[in-house]
C-alpha cells in the first residue's frame, strides 16, 4: 500500500469522513479530530513514526503518558482532567478500530491498551431550597420572567440538554399528550420526553399570553427574546448564571447541566428506574446513567432507610404488638375490679393480660 495513504494526517481526514456519513454529531466530529490532530502532533515532534501501520502501544502509551503528566488545556495551563484523558484514549480505540476494518493496519494497536481509570466526582445538584430562590428570582424579573421560570421548570421536569431545550420548536410541544418532542438531539436520535402537569400550564400560559410574536413567520421556536428571535444557547446559560448570583446560589454551578443532573437525581430518588430515565435523557447506553447511582449513593443510602421492607416490617410488627398488648391491658383494667370483689386482690397481681403473665382465658382458674 502506498505509504502516502498510511499518513497519519491522511488517515484523519478519511476517518472525519466516516464519522460524517455515520451521522456523529459535529461536535463529536470536532472532538475525534481535535484530539487524534494533537495525538499526530506529538508523534511528529517525538520523532515517532507517522505511519498507522507502524505505530505500536509503546508509541501509544508515551502518548497518554504525556497527556497525564505534561499537557495542558488549549485554552488555559491547567492540567488535563482523568476524565479528559479518558476522552483522548476513547478517540483512539475508535479510531484505530476503524483502520482495522478499513484494512489500513492488520492488527489494532489499541486492543490491549485500558482506559485509565479517573475517580468519581461528585455531582453537585440544586436543593428545593436553591430551586425555590431561582424561581422566586424569575417571578420578580419584568416581562421575561414568566418565560425563564417555564425554562427552569421544563428542565427541571425532563433533564434535556441546553442545546435541546433552544431548539425547540412549537410543533415539537403536544401539550394534550403531555409530551415534548426532541426531533434535533445529540447524535441525531429523536425523543419523546414527557411533561408533568404543573409543566404543561406553564407551557400553556408561555405559549398563549407571554411569548412575543415571531420577528417572521419562518420563525417557529418555542423560546424567544423581547425581539421575537430565537433563544439561544449562550443566552440561556448566561441568562442562569446571572439569576444563580441574584439568587445567591453558592456550593453548585448554576446551569443547563445542573438542572440536568437534579432531574436525574430526584427521578431516581421517587421511584424511577434506570431504564425509562435513559430514554428520557437521550443516552445511547445505560451505561451512562448507571453512573448516577454510584453518585448518588448517599441519598439511595437515606431513601433505603426510609423504605426498607425489612426494618418497615419488623416496625410494622412491632407496632402491632405493642396494640396488642395495650388492648389487653385496656381489657384487664376493665376486669380488674370484679376480680378484686372477688378474690380481695390487688389490680397489678390479678391482671392476666399484663406483660410477663400471658395466660389465655381458658386457662385461668
Amino acid at each position: 500500500m502506498n505509504t502516502n495513504v498510511l499518513e497519519l494526517k491522511n488517515l484523519i481526514d478519511g476517518f472525519r469522513l466516516s464519522c460524517q456519513t455515520e451521522g456523529k454529531s459535529p461536535k463529536t466530529v470536532e472532538w475525534y479530530i481535535s484530539f487524534l490532530t494533537r495525538f499526530a502532533g506529538f508523534l511528529e515532534r517525538g520523532g515517532m513514526p507517522a505511519q498507522a501501520d507502524r505505530i505500536d502501544r509503546t508509541h501509544i502509551r508515551a502518548f497518554i503518558r504525556y497527556l497525564q503528566t505534561e499537557a495542558r488545556t488549549p485554552h488555559g495551563d491547567a492540567p488535563l482532567s482523568p476524565a479528559t484523558v479518558q476522552g483522548y484514549v476513547r478517540t483512539l480505540k475508535a479510531f484505530f478500530s476503524w483502520l482495522e476494518r478499513e484494512d489500513y493496519i492488520a492488527t489494532n494497536p489499541m486492543t490491549r491498551v485500558p482506559i485509565p481509570r479517573a475517580p468519581i466526582k461528585i455531582i453537585n445538584t440544586f436543593t428545593p431550597e436553591q430551586i425555590q430562590r431561582l424561581a422566586d428570582v424569575c417571578l420578580r424579573s419584568n416581562g421575561i420572567g414568566s418565560r425563564n421560570l417555564c425554562l427552569l421548570l421544563l428542565m427541571l421536569d425532563t433533564g434535556i440538554r441546553v442545546s435541546e431545550l433552544a431548539n425547540i420548536h412549537l410543533g415539537d410541544v403536544d401539550l394534550d399528550g403531555g409530551y415534548i418532542t426532541i426531533s434535533q438531539a445529540k447524535g441525531g436520535r429523536e425523543r419523546i420526553v414527557p411533561v408533568g402537569s404543573l409543566v404543561q400550564k406553564s407551557l400553556w400560559k408561555y405559549m398563549n399570553q407571554v411569548r412575543p410574536e415571531a420577528v417572521t413567520p419562518m420563525v417557529t421556536r418555542l423560546f424567544l427574546n423581547k425581539s421575537g428571535l430565537p433563544l439561544t444557547k449562550n443566552g440561556i446559560q448566561q441568562m442562569l448564571r446571572r439569576y444563580g448570583k441574584r439568587a445567591g446560589i453558592d456550593g453548585v454551578r448554576c446551569s443547563p447541566h445542573t438542572f440536568r443532573h437534579t432531574f436525574a437525581k430526584n427521578y431516581l430518588l421517587n421511584g424511577g428506574d434506570i431504564f425509562s430515565l435513559q430514554k428520557i435523557l437521550g443516552h445511547s447506553s445505560l451505561a451512562s446513567v448507571r453512573i448516577y447511582l454510584n453518585l448518588f449513593a448517599a441519598d439511595v443510602k437515606k431513601q433505603h432507610q426510609r423504605f426498607s421492607p425489612v426494618d418497615n416490617l419488623v416496625a410494622t410488627s412491632r407496632a402491632s404488638l405493642v396494640t396488642g398488648l395495650q388492648r389487653r391491658a385496656l381489657l384487664g383494667q376493665k376486669m380488674a375490679p370484679a376480680k378484686d370483689t372477688m378474690a380481695g386482690q390487688s389490680t397489678a397481681t390479678s391482671n392476666p393480660w399484663r406483660v410477663g403473665n400471658m395466660a389465655s382465658p381458658e386457662r385461668r382458674t
